[in-house]
């Protein structure tokens, strides 16, 4: 390298650094989920649902089954150059409320606890599988009823 010019060895040390860079670990933080400290304040049994959301904030999620409980979920990616983000860490902090709103139960889980879970699937089924454009174009010819059609207009 003493024998470059100073231009190239300025390139060189820029693509070296920017190939190393490329390689070093990005972390992502997504959501929220307040620390034990943010949570001193909260007393079950006595405080209320409006009082949680006035000391540590709405809830990223609440539930739907159960009285609506509110769900605060925080987690850290890790993502290495071009492979897939995976979580590193995930936080989930469960508040319980009884039938009068009041906190019945502050509950605390982590990645380690748990296992992924799909909370919903966006897959259709296709069921024209080896059904040509013009079968599906005309397929439907001799399915019509012209009496349902003209019910449905009175």
């Amino acid at each position: 390298m003493a024998s470059m010019p100073p231009a190239l060895k300025t390139a060189a040390v820029a693509a070296v650094a920017a190939i190393v860079g490329g390689c070093s670990e990005v972390q992502r933080n997504h959501g929220y989920a307040p620390t034990d400290y943010e949570l001193r304040g909260i007393v079950v049994g006595v405080d209320t649902r409006d009082s949680v959301v006035e000391r540590i904030g709405p809830p990223g999620a609440s539930g739907v089954l159960k009285d609506g409980d509110f769900y605060y979920v925080g987690t850290r990616f890790v993502h290495y150059a071009y492979r897939e983000p995976k979580p590193a860490e995930r936080e989930i902090l469960a508040i319980s409320f009884d039938g009068d709103d009041v906190v019945s139960n502050i509950e605390r889980i982590g990645l380690e606890d748990g296992r992924v879970i799909a909370l919903s699937r966006r897959v259709t089924d296709s069921n024209i599988k080896g059904i040509t454009f013009m079968r599906q174009l005309f397929g439907n010819f001799g399915r019509i009823d012209v009496a349902d059609a003209l019910n449905d207009d009175l």
